[in-house]
């Protein structure tokens, strides 16, 4: 079973991706991590990776869509999710493309929904700790003990520079503008579905469990 989990920056896409990856044992196809390992694998596709990189260039969608050819080689059987890629409709037809090739296909393509404003309110009031990575809010899920991480009991924290009501506004308009010929085209196939992206976690990964079954 192959999918794809859209949603905008906060929606929880990698936390759900994660407990998919966890519970089904699916691998996470994020185009971020694969560019960075290609960078660093010394490979044909790596180099043509770093050339551009290096030249302050954006990769190539060709670039892109091999690097994937290569990742799901080597996944067997397991099912894939699809992370931040296809981004454009170009991207949607050379994925379609490259699945049909190997004699598959998306099953699912999962809208994760949400509530502008009360994504930013989520998203401003968000913080990690600096040691284990675990994640809280400022009003939502604050530590238990002021300055005091839960899991680890380490007093530093982080907070995304881009996580500031500002800079998400501007990344969900751009996230809309790339996104909503996507939603289209998904639904065009018969393959896009909608869950609750506001709902606590464990009610979205049973809403996205009960598509999956269907």
């Amino acid at each position: 079973m192959n999918i794809i989990l859209i949603g905008p920056p906060g929606a929880g896409k990698g936390t759900q991706a994660r407990r998919l990856v966890a519970e089904r044992g699916m691998v996470q196809l994020s185009t971020g991590d694969m560019l960075r390992a290609a960078k660093e694998s010394g490979t044909e596709m790596g180099q043509r990776v770093a050339e551009v990189m290096a030249q302050g260039a954006l990769v190539t969608d060709e670039i892109v869509i091999g690097l994937i050819d290569e990742k799901l080689d080597s996944l067997g059987d397991a099912g894939a999710i699809f992370d931040g890629f296809p981004r454009t409709l170009a991207q949607a037809d050379a994925l379609d493309a490259l699945l049909r090739g190997r004699g598959s296909r998306i099953d699912h393509v999962i809208e994760m929904r949400v509530d502008d404003e009360a994504l930013v309110t989520r998203v401003s009031g968000r913080f990690s700790c600096a040691s284990c990575g675990e994640v809280y809010h400022d009003t939502t899920r604050p530590t238990a003990r002021p300055g005091v991480c839960d899991s680890c009991g380490s007093t530093e924290f982080t907070r995304r520079a881009d996580d500031t009501a500002e800079a998400l506004r501007a990344r969900l308009m751009a996230y809309y503008k790339q996104t909503s010929p996507l939603l289209g085209y998904y639904h065009a196939k018969g393959a896009l579905q909608g869950v609750d992206g506001m709902a606590e976690m464990d009610a979205v990964a049973a809403e996205i469990a009960a598509l999956l079954a269907r």
